[in-house]
């Protein structure tokens, strides 16, 4: 089983994805399994957690929620 997010915001067109990527925590265990996966999109970031450590993917979602909400005063958190 595993969740989906979908991060929506108004992204500058020009937007520079590298300083918030690599704020975040490794996506891999110590057991080598993929925590979590992520994208950046058109509409915001996505998110996949694997619902293996949800301290780390908190994390993660904390971080991309904080870069949203930089450039816009509202953003859309969405499941899927």
């Amino acid at each position: 089983m595993k969740k989906e997010y979908k991060i929506i915001f108004e992204m500058p067109k020009a937007y520079k994805s590298n300083d918030v990527l690599n704020k975040l925590p490794s996506p891999i265990s110590n057991q080598m399994t993929e925590i979590y996966n992520y994208a950046v999109k058109d509409y915001g970031f996505y998110l996949l957690d694997n619902l293996i450590d949800q301290k780390t993917v908190g994390e993660a979602m904390k971080i991309f929620i904080d870069e949203a909400l930089k450039y816009s005063k509202s953003i859309e958190v969405v499941e899927f």
